[in-house]
C-alpha cells in the first residue's frame, strides 16, 4: 500500500509538471496581455510538492516538510492569482507579511515531524491552514464572479468548495473519527486515503479549469482584436470610398473653374491622401492575415502599429502642407539638407520599389542645403518617384531603374529623377504641368501641377526632358541656402 501511495504521488507530480509547462507557455506568449505569473508558479510548486511526497520514504523524511510546505504555498499563491483578477494586488508590506505564513508552517511542521506520534497534529496543521486559504480563495472568486459570470469561474468556485469540503471531512476523520492510532501518510485507513486522493484530484481539476480560463481570455482578446481590425478596415474602406466620391465631385467642379484655389486645395488633399491611406490598408490586411493564422507576435504587432502611426502622421502632414500652399503668409521654411529629405522619401517608397523589382541609382552631393518647408519638398520628391514607379510598372521594361541625382549647379541645387520606362507622349509634353492634365487612366492631373506650384514658391523651377535611357526625366532647380 505504501508503494502504491508513493507511485500515486509521482503520477500527480508528472500531471502537475505537464500543467506547469502548459501554463508557462501561455504566460510567456501572453505576458504583455496581463497574464499572471502566479498561475504557472502555483502549479509548478504543486508538482514539486507531489514529487517530494513521492520520494520522502525512499530518501529522507525531511522531504515531508518540503512537500507539505510546498503544498500550502501552491494553495496560497492561488490567492494572488484571484486577487489579480479583481485588480486588488497586495502591497509590498502585505506580501512580505503574508509570505511569513509558509515560513512559519515550514519550521512548525519540521518541529512536529521530529516528535513521536505527531501525525494527527501535522495533518491538522496542514489541512486547517489549507481550509482557511480555500475559504479566502472562494471569497475572491465570488467577488470576481460578480463582474465575469462565466461557466469557468462558476466551475472554479464549485471545485474549490468541493476541495474545502473534502479536506474538512479528512481533518475531522483523522482527529476524531478514525480509530487508528499508529499511522502515517503512506499507511492511513481507507476513508482517510480516499479523502486525500479526492482532494488531490479536485486540485488538479482546479488547475485544468485555470488553464481553460486563461485560454478563454486569450481567445476573447484575439476575437476583440479581429473585430476591432474589421471595424478599422470597414471605416478605412468608407473613407476611401468617400475620398473617391470627393475626387469625382471636385473633378467636376474644377472642370468648370480651373482657377478656383479652394477647389484645387480640396482636390490636392484627396489625391495626396490616397498614398498613406493605401499604405494603411495594406498594413491592416497584413495584420488581419497574421491574426487569422495565429502567428502574430508582440514585436511584429508593434512594428505594424508603428507603420500605421507613421502613415497617419504623414496624412496629417500632407493636409497641413497643402493648406499652407494655398494660403498667404510664411511657409515655415527652414534650412535642411536635401540628402536627408531624399533618404526619408526613399524609406517611404522602399516596399513598393521592392515589390515591383525596381532598382534605385542614387547620387547625392554632400552639404546641399536649401531653405524650404521640408514636408512640401518631400511631397514633390514623392510625387516624382511615384510617377516613375507607375510608369515602369505599366511598361514592358524588364530591368527597371530609377536614377536620382542631386548636385550643385552654380548658386543652385539641381535634383533630377529619371526612369527607363516609355516616357511621355510627344503631344502631351506641352501641357504636362497644367492643372487637370494627365496621361493616367486613374488620376486627376494634380501631381505635377502641385510640384510646380511648390517649387515656384521657393524661387525654383521644374522641367521635363526625355531621358537618355528613353524614359522620362524631371529636373528641379532650387536656390542654395548659402
Amino acid at each position: 500500500m505504501e508503494l502504491a501511495n508513493q507511485i500515486f504521488f509521482i503520477v500527480f507530480s508528472l500531471i502537475g509538471l505537464g500543467l506547469f509547462l502548459s501554463a508557462l507557455y501561455q504566460y510567456r506568449a501572453n505576458r504583455a496581455s496581463g497574464f499572471s505569473i502566479y498561475w504557472p508558479l502555483s502549479v509548478g510548486i504543486f508538482s514539486l510538492s507531489s514529487f517530494s511526497f513521492g520520494i520522502a520514504l525512499w530518501i529522507h523524511q525531511f522531504f515531508l516538510t518540503i512537500a507539505n510546505t510546498s503544498f500550502i504555498v501552491s494553495v496560497f499563491v492561488l490567492i494572488f492569482v484571484y486577487r489579480s483578477w479583481n485588480q486588488r494586488p497586495f502591497t509590498k508590506i502585505q506580501t512580505i507579511v503574508l509570505w511569513l505564513i509558509p515560513v512559519f508552517i515550514f519550521f512548525l511542521y519540521d518541529y512536529l515531524r521530529a516528535m513521536p506520534d505527531s501525525f494527527k497534529y501535522r495533518v491538522a496543521l496542514i489541512t486547517i491552514t489549507q481550509e482557511l486559504l480555500l475559504v479566502w480563495q472562494i471569497w475572491e472568486l465570488r467577488k470576481y464572479y460578480k463582474v465575469d459570470r462565466t461557466i469557468v469561474v462558476k466551475w472554479l468556485i464549485f471545485l474549490t468548495a468541493f476541495t474545502l469540503l473534502g479536506e474538512t471531512c479528512r481533518t475531522l476523520w483523522i482527529l476524531i473519527g478514525s480509530a487508528q492510532t499508529n499511522f502515517f501518510l503512506y499507511a492511513q485507513d481507507a476513508l482517510a486515503l480516499t479523502l486525500l486522493w479526492i482532494g488531490y484530484g479536485s486540485t488538479i481539476l482546479v488547475y485544468v479549469a485555470l488553464g481553460s480560463f486563461y485560454l478563454e481570455k486569450q481567445t476573447q482578446k484575439e476575437s476583440q482584436i479581429a473585430n476591432d481590425l474589421k471595424t478599422i478596415k470597414e471605416e478605412n474602406q468608407k473613407i476611401s470610398e468617400l475620398l473617391k466620391e470627393k475626387e469625382r465631385l471636385i473633378y467636376g467642379l474644377m472642370k468648370a473653374n480651373k482657377t478656383a484655389a479652394t477647389g484645387a486645395l480640396s482636390a490636392s488633399i484627396a489625391h495626396e491622401l490616397n498614398q498613406p491611406l493605401g499604405a494603411s490598408n495594406l498594413n491592416i490586411q497584413f495584420l488581419k492575415m497574421k491574426l487569422e493564422k495565429g502567428v502574430l507576435n508582440p514585436d511584429l504587432g508593434k512594428e505594424i502599429l508603428d507603420s500605421l502611426e507613421q502613415d497617419n502622421k504623414r496624412a496629417a502632414t500632407i493636409v497641413k502642407s497643402l493648406r499652407s500652399i494655398f494660403t498667404e503668409g510664411a511657409s515655415n521654411a527652414q534650412e535642411v539638407l536635401l540628402g536627408d529629405l531624399i533618404a526619408k522619401v526613399l524609406d517611404i517608397v522602399k516596399p513598393e520599389l521592392k515589390s515591383k523589382n525596381i532598382q534605385i541609382q542614387l547620387r547625392v552631393d554632400d552639404g546641399l542645403v536649401i531653405k524650404v518647408n521640408s514636408a512640401e519638398i518631400e511631397q514633390v520628391i514623392l510625387n516624382l518617384l511615384n510617377n516613375a514607379i507607375q510608369a515602369l510598372a505599366n511598361s514592358g521594361t524588364l530591368q527597371r531603374r530609377i536614377a536620382m541625382e542631386a548636385i550643385r549647379d552654380g548658386k543652385s541645387v539641381q535634383l533630377s529623377v529619371s526612369d527607363n520606362g516609355s516616357g511621355v507622349p510627344g503631344d502631351f509634353k506641352s501641357q504636362l504641368f497644367e492643372l487637370l492634365s494627365t496621361t493616367k487612366q486613374t488620376g486627376m492631373g494634380l501631381g505635377l501641377w502641385l510640384c510646380k506650384h511648390i517649387v515656384s514658391r521657393y524661387g525654383g523651377s521644374i522641367q521635363y526632358e526625355d531621358a537618355v535611357t528613353g524614359g522620362a526625366r524631371f529636373v528641379i532647380k532650387l536656390p542654395q541656402a548659402y
